[in-house]
């Protein structure tokens, strides 16, 4: 395994920045990558002047290549993964991919991981690990909750491949692009998320997953507590500023 970065990471705009960069195989997720992406989470969650995410790809192809077959270790590697899914999840800010071109296995995985999903207009998503003998194990948990079981069954058992329209459409992507102003517009709405209070931005978003876990009720409960806390934050920093 070659010991290049496989990540281009950068602060600035109150964005903290990963693009996969190794274009010339059309950024394929590896074991390397992922741990290089974990350690930028990390450190995006610890950077106080981070206020919103951007994982994107460069070249032509977000990522459109399965998983570097030079890794023998299949379980600690999943885990490798899996541990990004996660982090991904328990960020307090939010993560946005912007994706274009192919957007394959373990590329469709780290897509559907994050929190938005900006889609240029020639992006093409697949799961195809059933042609290949294997299973998008872990991706399941994640695209389940994202289109509901019969289209996520449909894309894992299938192994087709779906449109940014169809994408969106079926609930796997937040907004489709057009080329032209792709990266002006995918600018724009992760500055428009930085913009937001921190504290609210953290509250949404650990609420919002908080839910998946919980009864009908349970749920409604853990909302109005939420609410309530975050009511009481906000005329503290009121009284504060008076």
């Amino acid at each position: 395994m070659s010991d290049a970065p496989r990540l281009s990471v950068g602060i600035w705009g109150g964005i903290g920045r990963a693009t996969l960069a190794r274009p010339e195989l059309q950024n394929p997720i590896d074991v390397q990558t992922a741990v290089e992406l974990r350690h930028a989470l990390e450190e995006f969650e610890a950077d106080p002047d981070v206020r919103a995410v951007l994982i994107a790809g460069q070249g032509d192809h977000f990522s459109g290549a399965t998983v570097d077959l030079e890794e023998d270790n299949d379980a600690e590697d999943a885990w490798t993964l899996g541990r990004v899914f996660l982090a991904i999840r328990q960020l307090s800010k939010p993560v946005v991919a912007a994706v274009q071109g192919r957007v394959f296995a373990g590329g469709a995985g780290l897509a559907t991981a994050c929190d938005v999903v900006l889609a240029r207009e020639d992006a093409t998503f697949g799961y195809p690990e059933v042609r290949q003998g294997t299973v998008p194990a872990m991706v399941m948990t994640m695209l389940r909750r994202s289109v509901g079981e019969k289209h996520a069954f449909d894309l894992v058992a299938s192994g087709r491949l779906v449109t940014a329209t169809e994408a969106e459409r079926i609930g796997l992507v937040s907004r489709v692009l057009s080329t032209a102003a792709f990266t002006s517009e995918v600018e724009r709405i992760v500055l428009g998320l930085a913009s937001h209070s921190i504290a609210g931005m953290a509250t949404t978003k650990k609420l919002f997953y908080a839910l998946d876990g919980l009864s009908f009720r349970n749920a409604i409960d853990e909302g109005v507590r939420t609410d309530a806390e975050a009511h009481a934050r906000q005329q503290s920093r009121g009284a504060a500023g008076s």
